[in-house]
């Protein structure tokens, strides 16, 4: 188990050593690119709109590379360097605002064959549409700096575009019915929330269950957890509580999670009636 500041069940936190590694590698990405393009520093700045020594700070792991040096790159560096450079800004940007003992687990996510996840007390991090991921935040104790507030709902947001860039990744989530009824935020922020639920939950690759107010027989009582198969098929499962986590690889304990995952598919709603309860529940606001 490694404790640090929980981020409710998204990993906020602050994960310096992984993310100065991750500067580091990006610039030695746009290093080669450019060194490939066979332009100096110096060249290469004015081009992107920047000035030579504050590309040689991107470059050195000393700086985040700005969007619009992504943008300005593909003309200088062409379509396929462009491609690469903006592939590993992605992987760097998912990891700001991740906590250290997080990023273990968002790369099991990243290649994932099917995620499964089961919440009661907060929306997953992969389904918080950003309205909801700021009054999260908004309510966090001891309160965020701004600069660590931004970071983390960048990194939060990016993380959801796994649902869409992988289609062969089966998704499951079961959520308390009663996340939605506490109307988290307020009205406005609960809509958005519903919307945001059934729009994702069409995707086909996308299983989304609420576990009803009244159900004698719920297998959850244990708490929320995550599982995730591997490439290899194999079985890997998390826990999150306040300020403690934990990866869960040994086979048996990862096996005991799945079917307990499993039952409570079987006692949530069905996706079709979760669909239609959500559809309620937006008539009603």
């Amino acid at each position: 188990m490694v404790t640090d500041n929980g981020g409710a069940r998204g990993g906020g936190g602050c994960g310096e050593p992984e993310l100065s590694d991750s500067l580091k590698t990006f610039g030695a990405v746009l290093k080669a690119l450019r060194d490939e393009a066979c332009l100096t520093q110096e060249q290469f700045a004015p081009r992107v709109q920047y000035s030579a020594a504050y590309i040689a700070k991107i470059e050195q792991g000393k700086r985040f590379p700005p969007r619009d040096l992504l943008d300005r790159s593909e003309e200088v560096l062409g379509a396929t360097a462009a491609r690469v450079l903006t592939a590993a800004a992605r992987s760097l940007t998912r990891k700001v605002g991740l906590a250290s003992w997080f990023l273990q687990w968002a790369a099991i996510e990243e290649d994932a064959v099917s995620l499964f996840s089961y919440e009661s007390s907060v929306i997953p991090g992969l389904l918080q549409p950003e309205p909801y991921i700021r009054a999260l935040f908004d309510r966090r104790l001891p309160p965020l700096a701004e600069e660590q507030f931004e970071h983390q709902v960048t990194a939060r947001l990016e993380r959801q575009r796994l649902l869409v860039e992988r289609p062969n990744t089966t998704f499951s989530f079961v959520i308390e019915q009663a996340l939605v009824e506490r109307r988290m935020g307020g009205n406005d922020v609960t809509r958005t929330l519903i919307d945001h639920l059934l729009m994702t939950g069409r995707l086909r690759n996308v299983e989304i269950q609420a576990m009803p107010l009244i159900q004698e027989d719920h297998s959850g009582f244990e708490g929320p957890l995550s599982l995730a198969e591997t490439t290899q098929n194999q079985w890997v499962g998390y826990v999150e509580a306040h300020d403690s986590s934990m990866l869960i690889t040994d086979p048996k304990a990862a096996s005991a999670m799945l079917q307990r995952y499993g039952k409570m598919r079987s006692q949530a709603l069905s996706h079709q009636a979760t669909t239609s309860l959500l559809e309620q529940m937006r008539g009603a606001l």
